[in-house]
């Protein structure tokens, strides 16, 4: 049973995906600890609703980024996470801390990377006329919004799409890609290979 750590800085409606999907007593990863590093967030909340340890590492109670790090690593080592998913975790991550857990820290963005990496996606998406979006669970790199792919979906652009028809129709997407990423993990399958996810 592979012990993965989430951590969020928002409502957490991925962790919640991973959640659900974690409650299956088949299915290979259990989430064993939910990282905040913003007080009172819902995701914390929804954590806690199913009977899950919390913590709280406040970036603010810190004077930089490294120390921030060191009590964040400290949170994780004390719960025996093997694996680290952020969940809308909006916190720019060392090189440092990535290296430390490389091919074993994964996010989800909504976009097919490479494409429309930051902040404002969805809005970059309108802008460029693409027809297709999507969403993207990747292992972290030092670089934002890169690294080996594991999973992607792809979400039609429809006639009419403002910014948060498109989200809410990826989020739906993000949903789906997020557990089986994780499934993916848990089972052995995934092999990186240079700068590529092999399944195996």
């Amino acid at each position: 049973m592979l012990k993965v750590a989430v951590l969020v800085s928002g409502r957490g409606s991925n962790l919640q995906a991973l959640i659900d999907i974690c409650a299956d007593p088949a299915f290979p990863a259990e989430i064993v600890t939910v990282i905040s590093n913003i007080p009172d967030v819902y995701g914390l909340e929804r954590a806690q609703t199913a009977g899950i340890a919390t913590d709280v590492v406040n970036h603010r109670d810190f004077e930089n980024r490294e120390n921030f790090e060191t009590a964040l690593q400290a949170a994780i080592s004390q719960s025996g996470a093997e694996l680290i998913c952020l969940a809308g975790f909006m916190r720019i991550l060392t090189a440092g801390f990535v290296n430390r857990w490389r091919d074993r820290l994964v996010n989800i963005h909504p976009s097919l990377l490479p494409s429309f990496k930051g902040l404002h996606v969805h809005e970059q998406a309108l802008e460029a006329g693409v027809k297709i979006s999507g969403c993207t669970v990747h292992f972290v790199v030092p670089e934002m919004d890169a690294g080996p792919i594991i999973v992607q979906e792809a979400v039609p652009v429809l006639p009419g799409d403002d910014a948060d028809a498109l989200a809410a129709r990826i989020l739906e997407a993000e949903h789906r890609c997020y557990p089986h990423a994780l499934r993916l993990i848990a089972e052995g399958r995934t092999e990186v290979v240079g700068e590529r996810v092999v399944i195996k």
